[in-house]
Formats: structure tokens, sequence, C-alpha cells
């Protein structure tokens, strides 16, 4: 055997000794620098696999809400307000429960109050700081102060319910829509941003009624604490009238010295 056939033959079982050591990865197309390995090829499409679907879930949960109406709650309306007004007495209360008028709402409340007597002034000049019809003046001012202001709150309210009802509609049409024209992250985030916002303007008009359900509280306590007061003093009045005085009949005990009317 020749020399050169010896070289062949050393290198062909070098050669074949390598190809039985190797590990599970081969050239394609005859190419020694590119390898196929079938773990790191299956372990790819594995992990593939998954992302899709991670994917398509998470595009469904985006796109597609197939059972939002079962969040949907109804706006009620409020009832159209109907005051009797058999001889002008309430003219103008009706209008200013259902608008926005403030002028209306003293004219109305004046016209639907009793009128205070034009000689009650110089009346009360004489009358001091604290005594009951001072405070009883007090209540009277205090009380056409607030409730004007209470008609104009409830017309307001009513007025501004009307003109929002187009737009609430409309919200709350596009967050329950499950098509994807109204679906997508962003839209999603701007139907809520639009809603904090609706819900911030109800809050401030709902603050206004509030306000003045305190100032008509506030009324109500002072005519109760007044009354009670004008009970006190006119016992304690009664009292020192009778120790001072004696209320006996001629010839009589003292059984009614402890009276009081």
């Amino acid at each position: 055997m020749s020399l050169q056939l010896k070289k062949h033959r050393k290198w062909i079982i070098l050669g074949a000794a390598a190809l039985l050591t190797a590990p599970p990865s081969f050239a394609l197309f005859g190419i020694g620098d590119v390898v196929f390995d079938p773990q790191s090829y299956a372990s790819l499409v594995q992990q593939l696999t998954m992302i899709r679907t991670q994917y398509n879930m998470l595009k469904n949960n985006i796109t597609h809400f197939s059972i939002k109406r079962q969040w949907q709650t109804t706006l009620h309306t409020l009832e159209n307000v109907n005051v009797a007004n058999m001889f002008g007495e309430t003219a103008g209360i009706k209008i200013a429960l259902s608008s926005n008028s403030p002028s209306t709402s003293a004219t109305a409340w004046k016209t639907a109050t009793v009128t205070m007597n034009s000689g009650t002034s110089s009346y009360l000049q004489g009358q001091s700081l604290g005594s009951a019809r001072i405070s009883q003046l007090a209540m009277v001012e205090t009380s056409d102060s607030i409730s004007p202001d209470c008609l104009t709150a409830v017309g307001q309210y009513r007025s501004g319910r009307s003109e929002n009802a187009t737009a609430n509609t409309s919200l709350l049409s596009q967050q329950f829509d499950s098509t994807d024209s109204t679906n997508s992250e962003v839209q999603q985030l701007n139907l809520l941003n639009a809603s904090e916002a609706q819900k911030l303007s109800e809050m401030q008009a709902q603050g206004a009624l509030h306000t003045c359900i305190a100032g008509q509280m506030t009324v109500a306590n002072m005519e109760r604490r007044n009354a009670a007061v004008e009970d006190l003093n006119t016992a304690v009045f009664v009292q020192q009238q009778r120790s001072t005085n004696n209320v006996n009949a001629a010839s009589e005990s003292n059984t009614w010295r402890t009276y009081l009317p």
C-alpha cells in the first residue's frame, strides 16, 4: 500500500471517530459553520407557542368584552315638578325648581312667604340683641337668604341632569360596546377618564344640594332652639313672679303657689 493511501485512510478513520463523538447537531447544506440543534429548536418552538397563546389571550381581553352588558345600569330621570298655583301664591316656584335662575328663585320665595309688617322696623328698634323678637328676626332673615339658594340649587341640578343626559347615554353606550371600534386599550382608558370627569361633575352638583340641606337644617335648628329657650325663659319668669307676688285667693292656702301655667 502506498504512503498516500495510508494517509487518506488515516484521515477517514479520524473523521469517522469525530462524527461518532460529536453532540447532536449537524451541518446544513454541507456548510460547516451552519449547524442544526434539535433540542434548541424544540425549546424555541415551545416558547413561541406559549408567547402566541399569551398574545391571543391579551388581545381578546383588550379587544373583545363580550359580557360587558352585565355591568350596565340605568340612569334614572327626574320627574317634572308640578306645583299648584291657585291664586298666584307659588308663581315662579315651578320655574325655579326646574331651571338655573337665581333671580326667579328670590322672587318666587318672596311671593310665597308672609310679608313683614311695615311697622316691624320701628317696633324692633327698641329690642336688644339676644331678645326673643330679635332672634326671630335673625331666623327669618337667615331663612330668606338660604331658601332661594336652595330653590336655585334644585333647579340647577334638574336642568344640568337634562342637559347631560345625551353625554351620559353616549358614554354608557361606548363603555358597554363589545365591538373592536371602542375596545382598544387607549380607547378604554379614555372612556374611564371621561367617566371619572362625569362623576366629578355629579359630585359637585350634589355638593350644592348637600350645602342647601345643611343650611335648611341650620334654620330649623335655630327655630327649635329659640322655641326651647323661650319656654325656659317663660318658666323662669313665672316662677319669679310667683315668689314675689302672693297669688293666693283670700283666706285660702298656698295650694296654687307652685302652679305654672
